[in-house]
C-alpha cells in the first residue's frame, strides 16, 4: 500500500465518520486471509500496516526453540537473536515473509474492505439517525402497496406500515402523504427498516403534543390513552395549573384542535377524559359520554360497580361493549355497569 492510498483512506474516514484505526485493523485482518489464500494457508501470520508510510508487511509468527523440528512454526534461538538479541526460548518471533507481489493484492483487498466498511458505516449512521425517531411521528409519501403492506418514502429509507398496524376501513393510495407512529427501527442484512403504525396509541399522544401547546409545554399532562384504532380513543388528561382546563385546552377554540386530530385519524371518535386521583371520579369520567349516577369502589379487587340512568345504559356500555372496554383499559379498573332501576 502506498502512502497516497493511505491518504485516500484517511479522507474517506473523515468524510464517512469512520475511525482510521478501525478501517486499518479490518484491512490487516483481511490481508491475513488474502495471504493465507494465495501463499501459505498453514502458516500463522500477522499483517502490519505502517500508519505513517502506508507500507504493508507480512510476518510469520514462530516460536523460538533450541532445535527446530517444524520450520513453519519454529525458529532457532540463534536466528531469533539475529532479529533481536533479547529473545528467549519460547518467545514468539515475527519473521518477515512479505511476498514481492503483495502490493497488488493489498490494493485489491483494500478496495474491497473500504467499500464494505463504508456500507457498514453508512448503515450504522442511518440506523442511529432513525432510531432516534422511535416513539415519534414521521411523515412520508406512499411509494407502493404490496399485499396489503404499505411502503412509505421518508427519504433515506422506506417506512413499512404492516396490514396489522392499519386501522380497519382506512384506505391508502400511492402518492398519498401520510403520518405514522414509529414503533420500531430494525437493522438487518437489508439495511435499516422502520416499522410504523396507524393504530398505536402513541400516534394519538404525539398528535395531541403537536396540536396542543399546553401539552408540549408540560402544563397539561396526558395520563393515559386507550385506543381501538380507526374507531375510538379515550385520552385522560390532567392540568398542573388550576387556571387551565385540561379538557378545554385539548379541545381548543371552537373544537379546532381535537377536530384537526380527528381529521388526521380519519374521523376516529376521541373522548377527552379528566384524570382524577379519586378512582370513583376517574371511572365516572372515563365512561363519557354517558352520565354516571354513582360509583362503588372495591379496592381489593380493583373493581367498580357503576350505576347509570337506564336510558343511558347502552351508551355507557357502547356498541359491542366498546365504551366500557376502553374505560376499563384507560383506568385499569374492572367496571360493572347497572341501570338505576336495578335493585
Amino acid at each position: 500500500m502506498e502512502k497516497g492510498l493511505l491518504e485516500v483512506l484517511t479522507e474517506i474516514c473523515d468524510e464517512k465518520g469512520i475511525s482510521p484505526d478501525v478501517l486499518i485493523d479490518a484491512l490487516e485482518a483481511a490481508l491475513v486471509a488474502a495471504y493465507k489464500k494465495n501463499f501459505n494457508s498453514a502458516q500463522n501470520v500477522e499483517v502490519q500496516i505502517d500508519r505513517t508510510h502506508g507500507t504493508v508487511k507480512v510476518y510469520a509468527q514462530k516460536t523460538a526453540v533450541e532445535f527446530v523440528s517444524d520450520e513453519q512454526e519454529e525458529i532457532s534461538i540463534e536466528d531469533a537473536r539475529k532479529i533481536n538479541a533479547a529473545f528467549e526460548v519460547g518467545d514468539i518471533v515475527n519473521v518477515e515473509v512479505t511476498p514481492k507481489n503483495f502490493g497488488r493484492i493489498s490494493a485489491m483487498t483494500a478496495k474491497q474492505v473500504v467499500m464494505q466498511r463504508i456500507r457498514e458505516a453508512e448503515r450504522g449512521i442511518i440506523y442511529s439517525e432513525f432510531t432516534e425517531k422511535t416513539n415519534d411521528i414521521i411523515s412520508g409519501r406512499i411509494e407502493r402497496i404490496e399485499r396489503g403492506t404499505v411502503f412509505i418514502d421518508i427519504g433515506k429509507i422506506e417506512a413499512i406500515l404492516p396490514e396489522k398496524e392499519q386501522p380497519p376501513g382506512e384506505y391508502y393510495e400511492v402518492g398519498q402523504t401520510i403520518r405514522c407512529y414509529v414503533s420500531e427501527v430494525r437493522s438487518g442484512t437489508r439495511g435499516t427498516q422502520m416499522i410504523v403504525s396507524r393504530t398505536h396509541p402513541g400516534l394519538v399522544k404525539k398528535l395531541f403534543e403537536t396540536e396542543v401547546p399546553e401539552i408540549s409545554e408540560g402544563i397539561v399532562e396526558i395520563k393515559n390513552i386507550a385506543r381501538e384504532g380507526g374507531s375510538r380513543t379515550k385520552i385522560a388528561v390532567y392540568s398542573h395549573n388550576p387556571d387551565i382546563d385540561a379538557q378545554g385546552a385539548c379541545i381548543g377554540p371552537k373544537g379546532l384542535r381535537v377536530q384537526n386530530i380527528g381529521d388526521e385519524l380519519r374521523n376516529e371518535k376521541i373522548d377527552i377524559v379528566k384524570w382524577s386521583e379519586d378512582p370513583a371520579e376517574y371511572i365516572a369520567a372515563s365512561l363519557s359520554p354517558a352520565q354516571v349516577i354513582s360509583t362503588e369502589i372495591n379496592e381489593d379487587e380493583k373493581s367498580a360497580s357503576v350505576v347509570v340512568p337506564e336510558h343511558q345504559l347502552s351508551l355507557a356500555i357502547g356498541r359491542s361493549g366498546q365504551n366500557v372496554r376502553l374505560a376499563a383499559r384507560l383506568t385499569g379498573w374492572k367496571i360493572d355497569i347497572k341501570p338505576d332501576t336495578q335493585n
